[in-house]
């Protein structure tokens, strides 16, 4: 009986937004009623949109991080969060931090961040870390 606390416990523990997770999806896909259940639960879930913006053109490289953050808690936020770019290997690149103040409850904001990528294919964007507090 014991043990069984000790595991559960030990799994409880171990959900932290502290760890290297994949960037939010840009792609929209119909999910099911079930699937929706799944996604990411507290403040990381604010992050609604984080991915590579390609704006290069007539071979100037112009390679962009865009994100969306909307703020479902009660009050007044400041989101600021780490993340790497990794090639297929497993590389990394380039990484960054980002921070986006004055958030009110329910309201949705919009940022952009250039990067020194020279291209975005087969690259992928972690969070390795968020946080949430509260801005007065």
């Amino acid at each position: 009986m014991i043990l069984i606390v000790v595991v559960v416990l030990v799994i409880a523990q171990g959900d932290s937004d502290e760890s290297t997770t994949p960037a939010p999806s840009s792609t929209t896909t119909d999910t099911t009623p079930r699937e929706k259940t799944q996604e990411p639960r507290g403040e990381r879930a604010d992050l609604t949109s984080f991915q590579l913006d390609d704006r290069s053109e007539a071979g100037i490289t112009n390679i962009w991080v865009a994100w969306t953050i909307k703020n479902s808690s009660g009050e007044q936020s400041d989101y600021s969060w780490d993340w790497e770019a990794v090639d297929a290997s497993g590389t990394r690149l380039t990484n960054g931090s980002q921070l986006e103040t004055d958030v009110q409850p329910g309201q949705t904001a919009r940022g952009e961040y250039p990067t020194t990528l020279k291209s975005v294919k087969g690259v992928k964007l972690n969070i390795t870390s968020f946080n949430r507090t509260a801005s007065y």
